[in-house]
């Protein structure tokens, strides 16, 4: 299959610079792929989870918090707010920040920024557990 450059990043710096056949991720009005030959296009990135397959086949699964996605002239960058490779993804960690959202948003009383906030908490907090399972 036919590949294009991509190189992901977050404020942090580059987490991946290569070849790509294929990137799934979700922007902020659905799910979407990239594949070598796309068109110029630009959109926000949503939460939830993401893959790269590589020139070699090999599948790279990620949870993107949020950011833009490019191509421009067959080359993809993505710049997320978060972008967590599946092996870095802390389980347990992930599991009691869902636990403490859950109990937040249960206990109620939230103001309307409060309960945003919680919400997207638990949010992320799923996207992670999805992507480790």
């Amino acid at each position: 299959m036919a590949t294009f450059p991509i190189r992901i990043g977050t404020p942090d710096g580059l987490l991946f610079e290569g070849e790509a056949e294929r990137v799934v991720c979700r922007s902020i009005t659905g799910d979407l792929a990239i594949l070598a030959g796309h068109c110029n296009f630009c959109t926000a990135l949503g939460m939830g989870e993401a893959h790269i397959v590589l020139e070699d086949g090999t599948k790279r699964e990620a949870a993107c918090i949020g950011g833009m996605l490019s191509v421009m002239h067959g080359s993809c960058s993505l710049l997320a707010t978060t972008w967590e490779w599946k092996e870095d993804i802390d389980a347990e960690r992930a599991a009691r920040a869902k636990e403490r959202a859950s109990e937040k948003l249960a206990k109620g009383g939230l103001s309307d920024q409060e309960y945003k906030l919680a919400q997207a908490k638990l949010q992320r907090a799923l996207v992670r557990l999805s992507v480790k399972e």
